[in-house]
């Protein structure tokens, strides 16, 4: 792959080309409902491009329940609005961010290490 000419932001490896799923970033707030009770509602901070990559996929047994952990790595430009309470939504599935990782520290990208909420 090449780099196009008026784009510093992609590589050698065609990062840009490999965004494309469409993610909704939401973050967890809190309103309240006509008889004043609490509610918990998702408030979308932004619908940027992405990579969906699942990397593991572990089943195990606890309290004679089935239990199953998807660990998935997301790739997005880079964002400062971002942080760990927030949430991913991809295709209807919801997943809770783990870590954020911003490789070599360069402001280009950030990795949403997430899991698949159950």
């Amino acid at each position: 792959m090449r780099n196009c000419k008026n784009c510093k932001r992609c590589d050698q490896k065609g990062t840009a080309s490999k965004l494309n799923k469409r993610i909704e970033i939401l973050n967890p707030g809190e309103s309240r409902n006509k008889y004043n009770e609490p509610i918990k509602t998702l408030e979308l901070v932004a619908r940027p491009w992405a990579a969906v990559e699942p990397l593991q996929g572990r089943e195990y047994y606890a309290a004679a329940r089935e239990h199953a952990d998807v660990t998935t790595k997301i790739t997005i430009r880079y964002r400062k609005d971002v942080d760990r309470t927030m949430f991913v939504q991809c295709d209807g599935v919801m997943f809770e961010i783990l870590h954020i990782i911003d490789p070599e520290f360069k402001h280009e990208e950030l990795h949403l290490m997430c899991k698949e909420r159950q």
